[in-house]
């Protein structure tokens, strides 16, 4: 797995976890991490494809 994937992919849990405890609490804050949720799911998956997409050519990048 690419190393910016497992970063993305933390990021992502990080802010679903960050938006249950903000709406708990009763803020709309919460949208933002939704919404930050969103774009770090996004980005593991481009990622993941990316990096799979390497190592069939055969070129390894970070």
């Amino acid at each position: 797995m690419p190393r910016l994937a497992i970063y993305a992919l933390i990021v992502c849990l990080l802010s679903v976890a960050a938006a249950v405890v903000s709406f708990v609490q009763g803020s709309l804050l919460g949208i933002v991490w939704v919404l930050l949720a969103g774009l770090s799911s996004n980005m593991t998956w481009y990622y993941l494809r990316r990096g799979k997409a390497d190592r069939r050519s055969g070129s390894v990048t970070g």
